[in-house]
């Protein structure tokens, strides 16, 4: 009886384990056919995506330009390198945003009559020390991912002209506002240098050096002059020692001579006087013809005075005249009407010294004083030109630096070069799906499934052989 019970529990263990071990193996085909209908599955329905890969470079080198400006000073426009700035700053990061921005792939897809979404977005990866930037975008055919590429660097660019044409204008309207306050300055500076030119008569400091060279030369010209009078003067004096008359005698008797009334009175005297003296000698002082010869004598006398003094403004008596007759001879054989003449010539070219001496002194002192009154208005004026020349200055720089400003539209935005033209994936070769991963993960999957369902069978059955030992102790005890 016990015999039979104990067979008829080892064969109901055996049929039980080896239903249980069929289970397991149904369940780890199952999971298998599963794994592997969903790869082949997926490999049907997924369709085939290609990539188009490219890569662009944005420039680094900066540009210096100097400009010098004649008598006025010199402008500079300095565009720095965008890598230079800053350590934190990558200009590449400023570019991934913009071209990963919303209105570039609006741009870019609606050149390809495609939506957003269809569009999708680029996978950009910036390269490590260096300036370039990859750029892969994925489409259903070679030709449409290439094509997307293409019309990405399209809209890329013209974002790029108008973010540029924005900062142009800005920085032109900053340079316009600058440009008129300057230009502003330089009108008003200009303005009272020309007013105060115009006021002062004074334009430029030469004209200081032309007074002062004038001046100068008026000093030298006096010099001679006063050496010219003093030998004038000289000269007269031994002149008039020699005639024992003076400068205004010797005038007087020239005066005398030049007058045809006075030669004739004269002429009349002298016979008259004559006459009488051969008369005296031969009649008595009361003969008649004495009487009448001393009347017509005393006539020719009598006019005779009075036409000197009209002529010389002053009575002058015989003894005078006489004195200032030019028919007399002097020591040597000069005559005494050439020593008078040279007499008067030395007293007139000594006057005439003496007045143009004057002259020139009055002039330097004008002059002196006009000299005076410019070198006080010359700091003035040198700080009115100061001011104007630092004006003009700025005023020069600031148009320079806009019409530099202008030359170079790429400060902020450098042009974007590509280094690599958009490629053409080969239709054999999709990106997604790749059947080696998916062959490659359905074979995991199925070998991990499998170790796994092995290791659930193995516990199971730990467990049951377990449960069949503390059963079989349990009925020992009884």
């Amino acid at each position: 009886m016990t015999n039979y019970i104990e067979i008829s529990e080892r064969s109901g263990k055996t049929v039980v384990s080896r239903k249980r071990w069929q289970r397991y193996l149904l369940l780890g085909l199952a999971t298998n056919v599963a794994f592997w209908v969903l790869a082949f599955l997926y490999l049907k329905i997924t369709p085939p995506t290609y990539s188009s890969e490219s890569a662009i470079n944005l420039p680094g080198v900066g540009s210096n330009t100097n400009l010098n400006l004649p008598d006025i000073g010199q402008a500079s426009y300095e565009n720095s390198s965008p890598y230079s700035s800053s350590s934190s700053q990558d200009p590449r990061e400023n570019y991934k945003f913009i071209a990963e921005s919303e209105p570039v792939l609006k741009a870019a897809a609606a050149q390809l009559n495609m939506s957003l979404k269809e569009f999708g977005s680029p996978r950009l990866k910036v390269v490590d020390n260096t300036t370039i930037v990859t750029v892969e975008f994925k489409g259903s055919s070679p030709e449409e991912a290439r094509s997307k590429s293409l019309a990405f660097y399209k809209a890329l660019e013209d974002r790029l002209n108008q973010l540029r044409i924005q900062e142009a204008i800005k920085r032109d309207a900053g340079f316009q506002v600058a440009l008129k306050s300057s230009q502003k300055k330089l009108q008003v500076a200009q303005t009272k240098l020309s007013d105060y030119k115009a006021r002062s008569g004074l334009n430029s400091e030469e004209q200081i050096k032309d007074l002062t060279t004038n001046i100068e030369q008026l000093r030298r010209q006096r010099a001679e002059i006063i050496a010219q009078q003093q030998q004038a003067s000289s000269r007269l004096k031994q002149l008039s020692a020699n005639l024992k008359l003076s400068a205004g005698q010797a005038t007087d008797a020239f005066a005398l001579q030049t007058d045809q009334i006075f030669q004739q009175n004269l002429k009349n005297y002298s016979e008259a006087s004559a006459a009488l003296t051969v008369l005296e000698s031969k009649f008595l002082p009361n003969h008649p013809t004495v009487i009448a010869e001393r009347a017509k004598r005393d006539a020719a006398e009598s006019a005779l005075l009075a036409r000197s003094q009209s002529i010389l403004g002053r009575p002058v008596s015989l003894s005078n005249l006489g004195q200032l007759s030019l028919n007399n001879t002097n020591s040597g054989t000069a005559s005494r009407e050439t020593l008078f003449q040279e007499l008067i010539t030395v007293q007139v070219d000594q006057k005439g010294l003496t007045t143009q001496a004057q002259a020139i002194n009055q002039q330097i002192v004008q002059l002196e004083n006009r000299l005076k009154k410019l070198a006080q208005q010359e700091s003035y004026l040198d700080a009115l030109k100061r001011d104007m020349q630092v004006a003009e200055a700025v005023f020069s720089s600031t148009l320079a630096r806009l019409d530099l400003g202008k030359s170079n539209a790429f400060g902020s935005y450098p042009l974007v070069q590509i280094v690599a033209e958009p490629s053409l994936s080969d239709t054999d070769s999709p990106v997604t799906p790749k059947k080696t991963y998916v062959y490659l993960g359905a074979a995991a999957g199925s070998i991990f499934s499998s170790i796994g369902i092995t290791l659930l069978w193995l516990r199971d059955r730990k467990r049951h052989n377990s449960d069949v030992i503390r059963t079989k102790i349990k009925a020992n005890k009884r």
